[in-house]
């Protein structure tokens, strides 16, 4: 049975930033967590940042240029928290191949586990099309990501790697 990454907050940890709980409802995430499939990470407290913690924003395009030296993860504060999320990203992908997970289904908007959209690091709310700094890591290492809106998506891909 192929196990599935899953961002920890979508499943109820006490993880967020802000130090509350925003469960995800989900029929699918709930009969993968009972048939024993999920593997719960968050990589900002993975790679150490504190519950609760001031909300970060990536200072570049998106996660593959911090993942590649060229923009930083700053702070609403100002503090440059790039190391943080860098640290939690490898801790994911090596939870992520102790597993052998194929498959991920993260946080959409996050600075760590975006797959389709992140904020300007403006910390005006101002969105633009991104991905996340662990999700950039996990696809350039052969791993499906997919955010919880295309929860249906990654049924179906399931479907096809458990062939």
């Amino acid at each position: 049975m192929k196990k599935i990454l899953v961002s920890a907050c979508l499943i109820g940890e006490n993880v967020r930033f802000n130090g509350r709980l925003k469960v995800y409802k989900s029929r699918v995430l709930e009969d993968w967590k009972l048939q024993g499939r999920l593997v719960p990470c968050c990589p900002e407290v993975g790679g150490g940042l504190p519950v609760p913690r001031p909300c970060s924003e990536i200072s570049g395009p998106d996660g593959s240029t911090v993942l590649h030296g060229n923009s930083r993860v700053m702070n609403i504060k100002g503090k440059d928290v790039t190391r943080y999320f860098l640290t939690g990203a490898r801790k994911a992908l090596e939870l992520a191949r102790l597993h052998k997970i194929n498959l991920a289904v993260l946080k959409d908007g996050s600075p760590s586990c975006s797959s389709t959209y992140i904020y300007d690091g403006s910390f005006s709310g101002i969105k633009k099309p991104g991905k996340g700094i662990t999700t950039i890591l996990l696809e350039e290492n052969n791993i499906r990501v997919f955010s919880e809106r295309e929860i249906p998506e990654a049924v179906e891909y399931l479907k096809t790697i458990e062939i």
